[in-house]
């Protein structure tokens, strides 16, 4: 295939890359009869699809007089419209407040205050109507300052229009008017309205398919016609508890209800076999539009979305870790304490010194990998000690010259070891003394086994 395209022009501000983002064939995936295509909408320079209603309410807001020179824009976002208002309100000059749930990841938090957004905190296990609820402080704030711009991208109509300008149309002359399926998620709502308004006017037989977390309310609504109470899931960005008001369901045929753990790995896999590093969100629009093309009968043409970077879930879904302490990948067991080891020693999952190492190595890995204590084997692959914080302030505090010595001069010696066979209530006493307890036999030691580690091994068998 031939790599020779079009030069690309220069641009002199960072909002004219916004948009007319590139359309990509689904081809080392099987995806049934049909043909799936993907918006590469994590192209924008704010890496998601949310550039655009950004970018189109604050412009909006300007021409109405909401929104005035100098002035403080404050947004409820669960997922990416933060960091596309960020990015819009830092070229323009305003001042940016974004209320999120606590289960948004690291890395899309640091990502807003980098950009110099205050980030507010708020709850993710309360629905609509609660105080803590993320869209009802947001409101609050922006009500509280007469020099506010609240943006609330779930009422405002600019969210839509933004998609039914711009995405739909690029979608419409991208597939040559050749679309028989478009498969979307819901946050806020604007890009199944614009986008779907926009298709069925040109296609009326276009049907239009919803990709919703297992626990939302909108799938039974759109199979059933069923109320539901929300759910908890960990997708990020879509799936609702309520309608948002510019939302059309109605223009929605077909829903697919997708578990937090198919979305997972579906979004794992689509960057193994096709190399595209999606979100979280992407991983149950891409699993609903799978399973839509595997069931169809005859050909298709299909387009879904690639909403945003999954750069900002590589401590989440893209780390084995953080997938087997969540119950996603599942790890052989053995019905004894080496179920409760985090990181095995055996499998090399865990991180360990050996006694000769410099200390300032020591802290130079602990920062790497953070965490707060290693053990330490000798040649033989036996435990001879622990060095923990504690032990590395003491060195600090106690010799200016700690960097140039061992490992073996500051660790803990005195271990607490307890056989694979050993009761989960043996433990107790070795947390209530602060320590850990390492788990070994006369041939391997398996790994540690740390305080959380046991409140997460209980938490699973709730």
């Amino acid at each position: 295939m031939s790599r020779v395209r079009p030069t690309a022009p220069v641009y002199r501000n960072i909002l004219d890359l916004i948009g007319n983002t590139p359309m990509l064939e689904i081809t080392r995936i099987d995806t049934g009869p049909c043909t799936l295509f993907v918006k590469m909408e994590s192209m924008n320079p704010g890496n998601s699809i949310k550039d655009r209603i950004a970018v189109t309410m604050i412009e909006d807001a300007e021409k109405s007089g909401k929104l005035k020179k100098g002035g403080r824009i404050v947004e409820a976002t669960a997922g990416n419209t933060g960091l596309a208002l960020a990015l819009v309100a830092g070229q323009k000059g305003y001042r940016l407040t974004v209320v999120v749930p606590d289960k948004m990841s690291d890395e899309k938090i640091s990502h807003l205050r980098a950009m110099g957004a205050e980030v507010v905190l708020t709850r993710s296990d309360v629905a609509k109507g609660h105080p803590e609820y993320y869209q009802d402080v947001a409101e609050k704030i922006a009500k509280d300052d007469p020099d506010a711009f609240y943006a609330s991208q779930f009422t405002n109509e600019a969210n839509p229009r933004a998609h039914y300008e711009t995405t739909g149309p690029e979608i419409w002359e991208q597939m040559e008017g050749k679309i028989d399926a478009f498969v979307a998620g819901i946050g806020s709502g604007g890009t199944v309205s614009g986008v779907g308004k926009y298709l069925k006017e040109r296609n009326p037989k276009c049907e239009m398919v919803l990709a919703d977390p297992v626990g939302s309310i909108l799938a039974p609504l759109v199979n059933e016609g069923k109320k539901v109470d929300p759910g908890s899931w960990l997708v990020e960005g879509i799936g609702e508890d309520f309608i948002p008001s510019i939302c059309h369901l109605e223009l929605v045929s077909k829903a697919y209800a997708i578990p937090d753990a198919e979305a997972f790995h579906t979004a794992r896999e689509l960057l193994k076999k096709e190399g595209v590093l999606a979100g979280s969100s992407v991983g149950t629009l891409f699993a609903a539009a799978l399973r839509y093309c595997r069931e169809q009968k005859e050909p298709k043409r299909v387009v879904t979305l690639i909403c945003d970077n999954g750069a900002k879930y590589l401590s989440k879904m893209f780390n084995d870790f953080w997938m087997v302490d969540n119950g996603f990948i599942q790890r052989p067991t053995y019905g004894d304490l080496r179920d409760l080891v985090a990181r095995r020693h055996l499998e090399r999952e865990d991180f360990c010194l050996t006694p000769d190492l410099p200390v300032v190595q020591a802290i130079k890995r602990m920062r790497m990998y953070s965490i707060s204590q290693m053990t330490v084997l000798d040649e033989k692959d036996k435990v001879v000690g622990i060095l923990d914080e504690s032990d590395v302030l003491m060195a600090l505090v106690r010799d200016r010259d700690y960097a140039k010595h061992p490992v073996r001069d500051y660790m803990t010696s005195r271990i607490e070891t307890v056989r694979p066979t050993a009761s989960v209530n043996d433990l107790l006493p070795i947390f209530r003394a602060d320590r850990v307890a390492i788990v070994a036999d006369e041939k391997h030691f398996y790994g540690l086994i740390t305080k959380i580690d046991l409140i997460n091994y209980l938490r699973k068998q709730l």
